[in-house]
């Protein structure tokens, strides 16, 4: 059941953080055409564009850490519970904690596709 919040949280906040690059993309076409007199609505865009994908790219990459220590805490522990009591069952067991740090991989993966969007 914890799971599921954390993923609901994880999805939630990706949801957001996507939103706040989008909405920043919204203001920086709205933005009137820039002219050699008014170049400030321009500039304050590109500002507002780069501080919401900064918060996004921290967002992303904090909840998926986050998430991804959580699930390698749980399923390492079990892993090791099994593995005591069953050494088979370490290698088996173990795929699934790699499984579990690759969420993390990916959530850096989204990250860094983000931060190329600066």
């Amino acid at each position: 059941m914890r799971v599921r919040r954390w993923v609901i949280l994880i999805c939630g906040l990706n949801l957001v953080a996507a939103s706040a690059v989008g909405l920043a993309e919204e203001a920086l076409a709205a933005a009137p055409a820039v002219e050699e007199v008014d170049t400030d609505a321009a500039d304050m865009a590109d500002v507002y564009k780069t501080v919401a994908i900064a918060a996004s790219v921290s967002f992303v990459t904090a909840v998926s850490i986050v998430g991804a220590a959580f699930a390698v805490g749980k399923v390492g522990s079990a892993a090791i519970g099994a593995a005591a009591e069953k050494p088979e069952l370490l290698t088996r067991s173990l795929l699934f904690v790699a499984l579990a740090e690759g969420l993390a991989v990916l959530g850096f993966a989204v990250a860094m596709m983000l931060l190329a969007k600066m």
